[in-house]
């Protein structure tokens, strides 16, 4: 087989099951455990999957700067941003994290609601300018323009000085192997530092990043207390995700089904990123 065939064939395996083993592959076609090796090591420098301990996994989508990401699966944004602001309840002290799903949660919050957000991103705390109950409170520290949030030690350090009731969480994959990831060091650090003030986190993911990753682990998918997603999530990574104990709504209110219901997939036997 050709190296051109192999990647081909390496690429359709990932996109059937979600994952590549490369030990499973290699005594598929009959091939070194080194020659798949290789060929996932180019195909992650062409950015077409992400690399992990063992194999790989879809490369997230998410990874797009903050203009690009806006034009990723929109009308679920607008959707799970519409769900989480439900979630949100008066009087709640709650970190909004940077993203396009969490502008879309920054804009439907009531107007009369009474509550205070905490967020390292501008574009969010725009979004609350006319919401004349809501004090809103701007983490600042050096601008990351992909994101358009803030990063680095003075975050970090404001961070640490609150406690919230909740934590709205975005992320570029989530998978229950590889965990809550993103596309950049520094964001992973503040993601987790929000976490570690929070009560509780609130994990939002369009479709594209479920079963997906990126280089940088923020936490565990078990860390999180509760995963919104919209109704075109992939089944058979929910039922993983779901074994985590990690617990998934659904933007329309529809219930997930149990594990063995509706599934759609495999369930990954993959250790995290490397």
């Amino acid at each position: 087989m050709l190296t051109s065939q192999r990647k081909q064939h390496i690429l359709s395996v990932l996109r059937r099951d979600g994952n590549v083993v490369a030990k499973s592959l290699s005594e598929e076609l009959g091939l070194s455990e080194d020659t798949i090796r290789r060929d996932l090591r180019e195909l992650a420098g062409e950015g077409l999957l992400q690399r992990v301990h063992g194999g790989a996994l879809p490369l997230a989508a998410a990874e797009a700067d903050f203009a690009g990401r806006q034009q990723l699966a929109p009308d679920e944004k607008v959707a799970i941003g519409r769900a989480a602001a439900r979630l949100v309840k008066p009087g709640q002290v709650v970190f909004i994290d940077g993203g396009t799903t969490a502008v879309q949660l920054a804009r439907h919050l009531p107007l009369n609601l009474q509550a205070t957000v905490v967020t390292h991103s501008p574009p969010v705390a725009m979004e609350l300018a006319s919401h004349a109950g809501i004090e809103v409170v701007l983490i600042g520290g050096r601008l990351f323009r992909h994101s358009m949030v803030a990063v680095g030690s003075a975050a970090m350090a404001a961070i640490s000085r609150i406690h919230a009731d909740s934590y709205f969480m975005g992320v570029t994959g989530v998978h229950a192997e590889a965990g809550l990831t993103t596309g950049d060091l520094e964001e992973a650090e503040i993601k987790r530092a929000l976490m570690a003030s929070a009560a509780e986190t609130v994990v939002m993911a369009s479709s594209e990043k479920i079963g997906a990753a990126s280089a940088w682990v923020v936490n565990p998918v078990a860390s999180a207390s509760t995963l919104l997603v919209s109704p075109l999530a992939p089944a058979g990574a929910l039922a993983s995700l779901r074994r985590t104990g990690l617990a998934i709504l659904r933007s329309d209110n529809a219930e997930i089904p149990q594990d063995g219901a509706d599934i759609a997939g495999r369930a990954s036997g993959l250790p995290g990123p490397r």
